[in-house]
């Protein structure tokens, strides 16, 4: 099979894309404008995303695909021959002109219909309020972070309730709650960080930290991205940035996991992927790399000097910290997110 009989093939697969995937992924589901399963090979799981929607070619281009716990990624050819255990072009080429060939029913968008986001995420989110002059104000502020203008998504809860590791018993804590969203800003699950009664750092409890809902693909976001955003594991640790990049948009997938299959804007140019200075961090960081150059995005990655940015914030300083960020940025990013950002860090306080 020649490179241009193979485009060809791929292209006439994409205009049905969703149809492939039903026949050949079929242990996955459509969300959104993806489809999600485990593996080009169909196993269960939430790690590969094929784009349903989209161009025919370039950046974004329906039927491309990318599995963010591995690094693979390919058209609509290639998860014929994965999923089918094919092993010569010859065959992928024979096996996708007969399902072009084969009758197969028509997949439709669809209905709309008023979106239900889960109940009890939400709920919460409704039941906590806004963090100013709260302890989640006091324990950000003593972890450096005094930027806290777009900071919606977050809240203060002053009683939430957690099970007890190991126990039945329900107890309750003070509690930052992180509104966890979608693209389209809608609330899809719940971050829970349990803080001690003065804000001095988190509540004496085994797992201080936990999240409910919906969270892969989606994250705690600050600021509405369009041609350029940051992306990066904790909560903390983009809020640290965000001091020395204050208007530059971002968004906290929660978990180096999470970070690795973060779903990115349609309109988005150039992506900075912030990561921890640890295995796991390299890691999500090559992931969510190659999920953007699949897309036709920059990617460009943020490595802090010490552990994580808020290591970085608390140890350096705001100008350590923008010493370390400035190298690594597009230079037309230098100039639009660096410079003169003291004054405008003064100004957010």
């Amino acid at each position: 099979m020649t490179m241009q009989n193979a485009k060809e093939l791929a292209r006439q697969l994409a205009r049905d894309a969703e149809a492939v995937c039903r026949h050949y992924l079929s242990a996955g589901r459509r969300e959104g404008r993806y489809w999600l399963v485990g593996d080009a090979r169909n196993t269960p799981g939430r790690s590969l995303f094929v784009r349903l929607t989209g161009p025919a070619s370039g950046k974004g281009a329906i039927g491309r695909w990318l599995d963010a716990a591995s690094g693979e990624h390919g058209d609509l050819l290639d998860i014929i021959r994965e999923a089918s255990g094919l092993g010569t072009f010859r065959d992928v080429a024979e096996e996708a002109r007969r399902f072009l060939g084969s009758p197969h029913s028509p997949v439709y968008p669809p209905a709309p219909g008023p979106y239900r986001p889960a109940n009890a995420p939400r709920r919460l989110f409704a039941m906590a309020k806004p963090i100013a002059g709260t302890i989640v104000e006091t324990y950000l502020r003593k972890r450096g972070i005094t930027a806290l203008h777009e900071t919606t998504a977050l809240r203060y809860h002053p009683s939430c309730y957690y099970q007890a590791d190991g126990t039945s018993l329900r107890q309750a804590d003070p509690a930052m709650i992180a509104a966890v969203t979608d693209l389209d800003g809608r609330i899809t699950g719940i971050h829970r960080t349990w803080l001690d009664a003065a804000g001095d750092g988190k509540a004496a409890i085994t797992t201080p930290r936990r999240a409910m809902g919906h969270l892969l693909g989606n994250g705690v976001r600050f600021g509405t991205a369009q041609d350029v955003m940051a992306a990066g594991e904790g909560i903390e640790t983009v809020l640290s940035l965000r001091i020395a990049l204050p208007m530059m948009p971002m968004a906290a997938a929660l978990s180096a996991a999470h970070l690795a299959a973060l779903i990115l804007p349609p309109t988005l140019e150039r992506l900075y992927v912030v990561h921890d200075n640890d295995p796991a961090g390299f890691k999500a960081r090559d992931h969510l790399v190659a999920l953007a150059h699949a897309a036709g995005i920059e990617a460009l990655p943020l490595t802090p000097d010490l552990g994580d940015f808020n290591e970085d914030l608390c140890t350096n300083g705001t100008d350590g910290l923008r010493s370390v960020l400035r190298p690594q940025l597009a230079p037309e990013d230098v100039l639009r997110f660096l410079i003169h950002q003291q004054a405008m860090r003064l100004k957010l306080r």
